[in-house]
């Protein structure tokens, strides 16, 4: 049989084209090749006085020359097939090193990734791109891949080899765009970038799109990272299987950097020593979730990570991946959840990050009218690009699968929703039917929460959007976005805007308090003060209270009572629990000095007790997301500026009763209508003296009467404290009658008698009728007074 082992002879050109750094497939001329009558063992190495193959297993030495191009180093072995080796080469300085050649090595990428990577549906794709510790057939080291259809060149440079672009100069993968390249020997940690070269000829260097791991800024080299890690967290999430929508869910906003710095001189705190700090905290004060600012890599401090230059790396500002794994599980096993901010709607323009990665618009649409964000001067995702769209949604399942977050926070989704968001007339271009939608942003949303409900059914996807797109929160088979919850920013903004008036002029602003109900149930809600209601010269939530000090703190103490009471899960940004007082600045720690002021620890304490009330009550969470857990019981008290309402379970004994009254005015009585009949007892108040305030008005259970107010039955009197929140509950219902007073009056018998009847000894059938006669007419005469202002909706009141 004739042999039909491929011919191989050395192209020169190639050989001049690779030394000159402008091969793009080197593994075609390097490496071993056979031939009919042996084998070509052919090495580019620079600097080198001697390289020999040796044969791994006769150790046999093949000495290799370099004779027409500089560093070109061949040799012919006849009569041999292939065979494993690895080179000995000996250098000017006397030192002699042993190299596994990186172009022994077949493809490790194959077809079927890269079909379904360019089709955009390759979901793991983070496992074959970026830079992979690995071993290859016995061999130790690091597999890089990289996307960069446009590039004419690509090779990996680093320390290993002194930056040097023609050391290691990679293999592309026809019709896919990736280059790829294992290179033997290298460990965690070591630094590297890509070497691009473009078309015209220009070269330039990148940090890895898929880097797990960086450099501290300002340095920005990827890092090779060990992503092993030993995850402690089984107990916690098995049990996020039965976690549903009727849980409470109070979220504690954090940015890691400014949290708590350390004292000994060092900028921040290790992701190992801020979760001990963090867990604690979050814990005793009673929320169920920490929010991460984002921990994606970022250059720019000042950003609060929201350009994002590194989509796979945790920070290195505070430390390594498995540091914040274990950030992530020491929160899980103190039963604190774990959602980060993720922000897929821009990347900056630096050239750092994904600008322009491979010389063109990449990652970016090439039209500058889609690509650019004027607002914040970044660039815009190309959401309609396979791969592009198969970045973000690996990029998701990547933070959700590797580092077992609970959920993600989508920033700034209207910049995505809408072509013309931040531009001017005539600097935007309409979608194909002449809208303003985004339409390959909407189908990218859609597939994304569609395959993170798939994967990971607890993970909550949240969304922040504020221009009141519709059915972000209603499932893709519906028609909707197919989010968990969407921040409920117009809530946000007419409360505070409301709470900002001077009271007396609340009364004419009503609306802003009670319009959040008439849409509470749309959309499934978070309530929230985050950070962007303090940082833009907006101030601190305390100071945007009006009033003076004590003012300020009454009105911060009802603010945040209402929003704990009012439909929605909830979420506050760290210091705002305790009144800080300046805007947030990620240049230094939160103000835990103020904890010395008495004002500023009653008041955490206060948000402490709300939050385990919260979580306590059940009707104030477990019909968030359904009309049966909320009823008004006034909403138009407008000119009192008071407001009082239910929140309900299905049982009955849940029920509690809220009462919030926005204005410095006392009441000792105020009459406010009951949903049963029965003995209620407050159990929670804004002002009592250990919140800060002059004390409860309510220190006995109230009974309550059958006397009509707010088109209610019955009615309790209870109250009222100046710019305060007060909750009560059901604790016994009222005794049921076995006899009615029809009954009684044909029997010709007296039911009932007056306290003086009883202490008074009855003479006589007619004494008696007569005292009864008299009792009757004042009875008579007093409903007639509680009927006609039952029908004006007011209440018997005294005001202080």
């Amino acid at each position: 049989m004739a042999d039909k082992r491929p011919v191989f002879a050395i192209n020169w050109a190639e050989v001049e084209a690779l030394a000159q750094g402008r091969h793009d497939n080197p593994h075609h001329i390097l490496g071993m090749h056979e031939t009919v009558d042996g084998v070509y063992i052919n090495a580019f190495i620079q600097g080198a006085e001697k390289v020999f193959a040796v044969c791994k297993n006769s150790k046999k030495r093949y000495e290799l020359t370099s004779e027409r191009v500089k560093d070109f180093y061949s040799v012919k072995v006849p009569d041999r097939q292939s065979f494993i080796y690895y080179f000995e080469v000996e250098f000017a300085d006397g030192t002699t090193k042993t190299i596994e050649d990186p172009y022994a090595f077949e493809p490790v990428i194959d077809p079927i990734d890269i079909s379904k990577f360019n089709d955009g549906i390759h979901y793991e794709i983070y496992e074959k791109l970026g830079a992979h510790l690995c071993m290859l057939d016995g061999v130790k080291g690091v597999l890089f891949a990289v996307w960069a259809p446009h590039a004419a060149r690509v090779s990996v440079v680093g320390n290993f080899n002194n930056w040097n672009g023609r050391a290691h100069t990679m293999r592309r993968i026809e019709y896919s765009g990736i280059f790829e390249l294992f290179i033997p020997g290298i460990e965690a940690s070591e630094i590297y970038k890509y070497e691009i070269q473009t078309k015209q000829g220009n070269t330039f260097m990148k940090p890895d799109p898929y880097g797990n791991y960086s450099e501290l800024r300002p340095a920005n080299a990827s890092k090779i990272a060990n992503l092993t890690y030993e995850w402690q967290d089984l107990e916690y999430r098995m049990g996020l299987e039965k976690i549903t929508d009727e849980v409470p869910m109070n979220i504690y906003e954090v940015h890691l950097g400014s949290f708590k710095r350390p004292k000994d001189g060092r900028e921040f705190y290790t992701y190992r020593e801020i979760a001990k700090e963090l867990a604690e905290y979050v814990a005793q004060m009673g929320y169920t979730h920490v929010e991460l600012m984002p921990v994606m890599e970022h250059e720019q401090d000042g950003t609060y990570g929201y350009q994002t230059t590194g989509f796979y790396a945790p920070t290195s500002r505070y430390g390594e991946p498995a540091d914040f794994m274990y950030f992530v599980d020491y929160m899980h096993q103190h039963g604190i959840g774990v959602i980060c901010d993720w922000v897929p709607s821009q990347f900056p323009m630096s050239e750092s990050g994904l600008a322009k990665f491979d010389g063109e618009p990449l990652y970016e649409p090439a039209d500058t009218r889609r690509s650019e964000n004027p607002r914040w001067g970044t660039y815009i995702f190309d959401y309609g690009r396979n791969e592009v769209r198969n970045y973000l949604i690996s990029n998701a399942i990547y933070w959700v699968s590797k580092y077992h977050l609970d959920g993600l926070r989508i920033d700034s989704a209207a910049s995505m929703l809408y072509l013309d968001y931040g531009r001017t007339y005539g600097n935007w271009v309409p979608n194909q039917y002449g809208g303003n939608e985004n339409l390959d942003a909407i189908a990218f949303l859609k597939e994304l929460n569609t395959i993170i409900k798939e994967r990971f059914p607890y993970c909550k996807m949240i969304v922040e959007e504020e221009s009141g797109w519709p059915m972000l929160t209603s499932t893709v088979e519906d028609g909707g976005m197919g989010f968990d919850y969407r921040w409920n920013m117009s809530w946000m903004r007419d409360l505070l805007s409301y709470m900002a008036l001077d009271p007396l002029y609340r009364k004419y602003e009503h609306k802003k308090l009670t319009n959040s109900l008439s849409n509470a149930y749309d959309e499934n809600y978070i309530l929230e003060f985050s950070h962007n209601e303090v940082v833009g010269g907006k101030g601190s939530i305390v100071d945007q209270m009006p009033g003076g000090y004590e003012e300020k703190f009454s009105n911060l103490r009802l603010l945040y009572g209402y929003m704990m009471t009012h439909p929605g899960k909830k979420l506050l940004f760290m210091g705002q629990e305790f009144a800080q007082f300046k805007e947030f600045s990620e240049s230094g720690e939160i103000d835990w000095d103020l904890l010395e002021f008495d004002a500023h620890t009653i008041l955490r304490d206060y948000v402490k007790a709300l939050n385990h009330l919260y979580k306590k009550e059940p009707a104030l969470y477990a019909l968030d997301n359904n009309a049966g857990g909320f009823e008004w019981i006034n909403d138009t008290a407008a000119n009192e500026s008071i407001v009082s309402f239910l929140r309900k379970t299905d049982r009955k004994e849940d029920t509690l009763l809220i009462i919030c009254n926005f204005t410095p005015v006392s009441y000792d009585s105020y009459k406010v209508g009951v949903p049963y009949a029965g003995a209620y007892k407050e159990i929670f108040c804004s002002d009592i003296e250990k919140f800060g305030g002059d004390g409860s008005k309510n220190l006995s259970v109230r009974t309550s009467k059958r006397s009509a107010c707010d088109g209610r039955s019955n009615s309790i009197t209870i109250g009222l404290a100046p710019l305060s929140m007060s909750i009560f509950k059901l604790t016994k219902d009222a005794p049921v009658k076995k006899t009615t007073a029809a009954k009684t009056k044909k029997a010709g018998t007296v039911s009932r008698k007056t306290a003086a009847a009883k202490k008074t000894s009855v003479s006589s059938e007619k004494t008696v009728k007569a005292k009864k006669a008299d009792s009757s007419k004042k009875k008579v005469a007093a409903d007639q007074k509680v009927s006609e202002k039952g029908k004006m909706n007011s209440n018997s009141t005294k005001i202080k």
